[in-house]
């Protein structure tokens, strides 16, 4: 069942970044009925937990609340991966696993990835080549990354 509310947050985020306004539960709800059979409950339910977690706001409008994208579908992705990752008692294991199920774009995605990162990482550590492999776990190289592209 966890996975199925996973596929349902994921299918509901979809939506609000592809409308890319304000929207409802109703609304949201409407369009995944013509995919399967959903109660309003279950919707309301996983746009409250994607509040609570902070990937959606809400404003009141009249007796609903409108939700809002508060990011972007590559962080919210990112923070999936790495709260999976997170979870293993072995994480060198788990991602040598999720490197052998990658398509070959995935492997040139992720080679394109590690070298537009690798700069900031030797740059956080300079002349000692394995400490990125420990700093590559806090927000350092990303928010260098940020700063570099002018965000």
């Amino acid at each position: 069942m966890p996975r199925q509310l996973g596929d349902l947050e994921d299918a509901v985020m979809t939506r609000v970044w592809q409308w890319n306004r304000p929207v409802t539960v109703r609304e949201v709800l409407e369009d995944l009925q013509q995919e399967r059979s959903i109660a309003y409950t279950t919707v309301m339910t996983v746009m409250d937990n994607l509040h609570q977690k902070g990937w959606v706001r809400r404003e009141v409008d009249g007796r609903a609340y409108r939700y809002t994208a508060v990011s972007t579908r590559a962080a919210y992705s990112a923070a999936l991966m790495n709260e999976a990752w997170s979870r293993s008692d072995n994480p060198a294991a788990a991602l040598v696993a999720f490197f052998g199920m990658m398509s070959a774009e995935q492997r040139e995605a992720l080679q394109d990835a590690v070298r537009m990162v690798s700069p900031n990482l030797a740059e956080t550590t300079p002349g000692d080549p394995a400490e990125p492999t420990v700093a590559a776990g806090d927000d350092a190289p990303a928010d260098d990354a940020t700063q570099e592209s002018g965000r």
